[in-house]
């Protein structure tokens, strides 16, 4: 069965799938319609294996969880990165607010593009775990330019890999 991600048809696919999502990120709503999102795409195995490498040397620094989800990286057809660059936007922070309006505007927007892409994908059956650790690995390699980062892998086995950490069930 783990045969199954090497298959041509089924990496092309979620290649494929990976490409749309990049679109729902890019084109979700904007604070004030200023674009401050990156999306970059993983899918070549060199890139794939240097990122889980890196998630593995953080499980030292950032806890184990880092290396549990660098197995998950290793088993994923692709990984779409999903970031954002801290744009001022000139926003009047209120009383209340302990971060700034600007930061947290930036910040929302890049949930929103997280959220457009994890659903696009759920529509179309690929399996995706939005990982922190991704992104801070990724951007620790400097494989996306943004300020704040996820990772999002995307596998296609009959069974969903990230969400039980257990492959092949038992």
């Amino acid at each position: 069965m783990a045969q199954r991600m090497h298959d041509n048809t089924i990496s092309e696919a979620v290649l494929s799938v990976a490409k749309l999502m990049a679109i729902s990120a890019i084109t979700a709503p904007k604070a004030r319609g200023i674009d401050n999102v990156v999306v970059k795409i993983l899918s070549d195995r060199d890139s794939i294996e240097l990122l889980a490498k890196k998630m593995e040397e953080l499980s030292k620094e950032y806890g184990e969880f880092f290396a549990r989800d660098a197995s998950n990286v290793r088993r994923s057809a692709a990984v779409v990165l999903i970031g954002c660059k801290i744009i001022r936007m000139g926003l009047k922070n209120p009383a209340k607010w302990v971060l700034d309006a600007d930061t947290v505007c930036n910040i929302v927007n890049l949930g929103i593009a997280i959220g457009s892409a994890v659903k696009t994908a759920s529509i179309l059956n690929v399996d995706n775990r939005v990982m922190f650790s991704v992104g801070v690995a990724a951007q620790e390699l400097g494989l996306i330019d943004a300020d704040y980062a996820f990772g999002i892998p995307l596998s296609a086995y009959p069974k969903s890999i990230y969400f039980d950490r257990v492959w092949p069930p038992k």
